[in-house]
């Protein structure tokens, strides 16, 4: 009995110790910011820069969910931003950046990038300033791509992959989760666009090796891939062809007149026999080496950094910056978190479930115009017609 009684002592605080566990994993997870515009009072523009309008774009799932942060003037730079519920840092956590965009005017060229920074008065916002880090998409032209880049020791750091952004008028998600083991994830949708490593990806170190500089190229290193063939020969007649000959076509003018014109000359054209100067054919140089490559060595600048994915200053801020030639898009439903599940279930609430009534919407709109359009030219068949 005395045996069964400690055992279930152990167990009740085996169970204490989980639910404890549990409950301080809970407490940690936190939102520092959201928002799904039921109106603009978190944002706050620059002076002289374009003017966001709290509107939904040409289709959506619910009008009034539909509403977020809108361009509404053409070729204009924007500049808004709000400040976080908390200023926070992202040590020993995730970072997850979520928001939707939606370019419902076909945008031509022009950003619809988040900015993740620290505390920034909004007067004060514009593209120079310091933020840890800028992603979404960017369209101009033929380049379609998602921005996402770091600012680390004063410098801005591009990624080095490109990834295809959406271009079609639809409401888009884009989530971006950095991970305390230096890892990153983007996903478009819901869906995983690209993952990796942040030193691999972007430039934030030296290269961890270097080329030797002592290990120089030996003299008699054969660089030379191909070499002349030594048994093709120029044929001892080769010299003796001429570049140009007398056109065999040509005759003599009826009015001419070789007292007042001279000796007439046959003009001279191309020899298509000239093959220009001789040059023997090239066999693979049985000498070549391939190029020379110095050895590596241990680059002595490199050092490793196990917090590249740490925002050096606490993140205060969340601001978009862009460029657009063409107004109209809708920023909507942003959140900031460390914790994924929670970012899961905001997106599951306030995007994917509007997706298929915007996708709907936006289908019938184009029935109704093609059914509009091929009325009205029967209507002028039968105008021609009469």
């Amino acid at each position: 009995l005395k045996l069964q009684f400690l055992y279930l002592i152990d167990i009740t605080t085996m169970m204490r110790a989980a639910l404890l566990l549990l409950g301080l994993t809970a407490a940690s997870a936190d939102v520092f910011f959201q928002d799904t515009f039921d109106s603009l009072s978190k944002w706050e523009s620059a002076a002289d820069k374009g003017v966001f309008a709290h509107a939904a774009g040409p289709h959506y799932g619910d009008a009034e969910a539909g509403k977020g942060l809108k361009t509404s003037q053409d070729a204009k730079f924007y500049a808004t931003s709000a400040q976080l519920d908390k200023e926070f840092t992202n040590k020993d956590s995730d970072l997850v950046v979520s928001f939707s965009v939606q370019h419902g005017q076909g945008i031509d060229c022009g950003g619809g990038y988040l900015k993740v920074m620290p505390k920034v008065a909004p007067a004060d916002f514009n593209g120079e300033t310091d933020y840890f880090v800028m992603f979404g998409p960017d369209i101009c032209g033929m380049s379609k791509k998602i921005h996402l880049i770091f600012h680390y020791n004063g410098k801005n750091l591009l990624w080095k992959k490109q990834p295809k952004c959406e271009d079609d008028t639809l409401t888009h998600l884009y989530t971006l989760i950095v991970h305390a083991d230096n890892t990153y994830e983007v996903q478009v949708d819901g869906e995983k666009k690209e993952s990796g490593s942040l030193e691999e990806d972007w430039d934030f170190l030296p290269a961890k090796e270097i080329d030797d500089p002592k290990d120089t190229k030996p003299e008699d290193w054969v660089d030379e891939a191909q070499i002349d063939d030594p048994e093709d020969v120029k044929p001892a007649d080769y010299d003796s062809i001429p570049e140009q000959i007398v056109d065999p076509e040509a005759e003599k003018p009826d009015d001419w007149d070789d007292e007042d014109d001279g000796e007439w000359e046959a003009p001279m054209i191309p020899n298509p026999d000239f093959k220009g100067e001789w040059r023997a054919k090239k066999i693979p140089n049985p000498a070549y080496k391939g190029p020379f490559v110095p050895k590596k060595i241990a680059n002595p600048e490199y050092k490793e950094d196990k917090e590249l994915y740490l925002t050096r200053k606490p993140l205060g801020s969340v601001g978009i910056d862009i460029w657009q030639v063409k107004s109209g898009t809708v920023f909507d439903n942003i959140i900031v978190s460390n914790d994924v599940a929670e970012v899961e279930a905001f997106n599951k609430k306030h995007f994917f479930a509007h997706r298929d009534a915007e996708k709907e919407m936006k289908e019938a709109a184009q029935k109704k115009a093609a059914d509009e359009s091929a009325a009205a030219a029967a209507a002028d068949d039968e105008d021609d017609e009469e």
